[in-house]
């Protein structure tokens, strides 16, 4: 039976330092475009909704690229290709976003630039699959947590860098982005450029020849996380209910006063029911095959990854509150100004990227050190731990008056941070089969997705009617759905960790 050998240090360092590129123009984003967005003119309760392009397009990307990685075999192999176009057109987004002259033309360049983001990332989950052994993927995907956080630090913190040691201005008239964050765009589009550029020219990728003899040797044990055949009514039933119910709940907001976000809620409701019914008809024509692949991905997952999917809905949901409102939690509840063109405004904003990377800069620390918690524990456990120090650390944030004692709370965060990127993807990977390996990374990708939709769409709710405009409660919020997905992080069944367990059995 051929496995895949064992690759050497070196060899993983190589094929995941294109995430450092990612994550630096991914960190820049998170940190810096709720502040673009408020220089523009936006207001608290406006920004959610102008960051779902970024949720929308995963939404949207991810599956598709997918499916053709899957399926594409060039000089530069399967998965690189794709690497490559979505960093030079990152890059080129990277540019321009500083420069937007209005809030709608920079939620253009944020949609732009989260799609190119999206086109180089969904391939490199599957790389890492792709390239190594089961017994060394929790190793890898660690690997990609590392340059992550390392990636990150540098992103979050060159704003504040490039203010207080290069003597770039922080501050700037209405409406205009400050230098300091300028500057510090233009040299993430080049970072994320030459990191790719090092993954795709020093790493080599199995032929399609080798990764179907991978394939058979699934195949001899495929019942051990068995991929359910997709079952046309029950699909259906479920393509109507969600149809019916979208429906009425975009009529009830007709009614109502309410926030005109929750519009896309209801109607993303309707048009995913749609689509499951949509997708029956062209199944039964036999069209679209592509289409149909990527709808009933949600009624054909193994039972492992849908365990993993409400683990990472609630992780992500927590997260995406975090990459929305800290720079509003920190501004009004530390620093107590809501005006952007103001000196402690844009020190609370620069406050924020610090602490974003010392939330990042604990993620590459203890990187390595989960593997190793996991090795003693499980996976599971090792997650659960991680997001309830994360969870705690969200929480934190309401009770505390200053800024440095956010540092530790960000001790917690990063730690969850660290095993989101590595832990949930280790056990997945050991569920999946290596022909549509890309296929159902992507389709994991949905929840991501939907948890940030969600939280885009009722958080600015949340926040403007329920907390008075205080963005801290979201904040509380996010910690309490980490916690959450911790909890049901012990009830993954992880096949990778069943099997090393049998086979440690049958050695005795």
């Amino acid at each position: 039976m051929k496995t895949k050998p064992r690759l050497g240090f070196w060899e993983i360092w190589n094929m995941s330092l294109g995430f450092l590129g990612i994550q630096f123009g991914f960190a820049l984003q998170n940190a810096n475009t709720s502040r673009i967005f408020e220089t523009l003119g936006a207001k608290i309760d406006e920004i959610p909704i102008l960051w779902i392009a970024a949720p929308l397009t995963g939404l949207i990307i991810q599956p598709i690229i997918g499916h053709y990685s899957d399926r594409t075999w060039t000089k530069l192999g399967r998965r690189r290709p794709y690497f490559l176009v979505g960093a030079i057109l990152s890059s080129i987004a990277l540019f321009f976003m500083p420069n937007s002259p209005t809030l709608w033309f920079a939620a253009i360049m944020l949609w732009i630039m989260d799609a190119s983001i999206n086109i180089t990332m969904e391939p490199f989950r599957a790389f890492v699959a792709d390239n190594l052994p089961n017994e060394q993927r929790t190793q890898g995907f660690a690997m990609q947590s590392f340059f992550i956080g390392v990636g990150a630090v540098l992103g979050s913190l060159l704003p504040w860098f490039l203010h207080n040691y290069i003597g770039l201005e922080n501050t700037a008239p209405e409406g205009i982005i400050p230098q300091s964050v300028k500057w510090s765009y233009y040299i993430g589009g080049l970072v994320f450029l030459l990191a790719v550029l090092w993954t795709v020219f020093t790493s080599k990728e199995y032929s399609p020849q080798e990764l179907a003899e991978f394939q058979e040797n699934f195949s001899q044990d495929e019942n051990k996380n068995e991929i359910i055949t997709n079952d046309d009514t029950q699909q259906k039933n479920i393509g109507i209910v969600m149809l019916v119910s979208g429906l009425v709940f975009t009529y009830y907001l007709t009614t109502t006063n309410l926030k005109k976000e929750l519009y896309i809620l209801g109607l993303g409701i309707a048009v995913t029911g749609l689509m499951f019914i949509i997708s029956i008809y062209l199944k039964q024509k036999n069209i679209a095959k592509t289409f149909v692949e990527i709808t009933t991905g949600f009624l054909t997952m193994p039972k492992t990854m849908k365990q993993l999917a409400w683990v990472q809905f609630f992780s992500w949901f927590a997260l995406f509150s975090m990459w929305i409102y800290t720079t509003q939690a920190i501004t009004t509840h530390i620093y107590h100004t809501t005006d952007t063109t103001s000196k402690l405004y844009n020190e609370g904003a620069d406050w924020v990227g610090v602490l974003f990377t010392v939330y990042n800069g604990i993620a590459a620390l203890v990187a390595f050190i989960l593997p190793i918690i996991a090795r003693k524990t499980s996976r599971r456990f090792t997650h659960f731990l991680a997001l309830v120090l994360g969870g705690i650390g969200l929480m934190s944030f309401y009770f505390i008056t200053d800024k440095y004692l956010l540092i530790v709370s960000m001790i917690g965060v990063g730690i969850a941070w660290a095993s989101i990127l590595s832990m949930p993807y280790a056990m997945l990977s050991s569920a999946l089969p290596p022909n549509k390996m890309g296929y159902f990374m992507g389709v994991f990708n949905f929840f991501i997705v939907i948890p940030q939709l969600i939280a885009a769409t009722i958080l600015g709710f949340l926040v403007g009617k329920i907390f008075d405009n205080q963005p801290v409660y979201a904040l509380v919020i996010g910690g309490i759905s980490m916690i959450i997905a911790g909890l049901l992080s012990l009830r993954v069944d992880d096949v990778g960790e069943i099997e090393k367990k049998l086979e440690h059995s049958n050695e005795k």
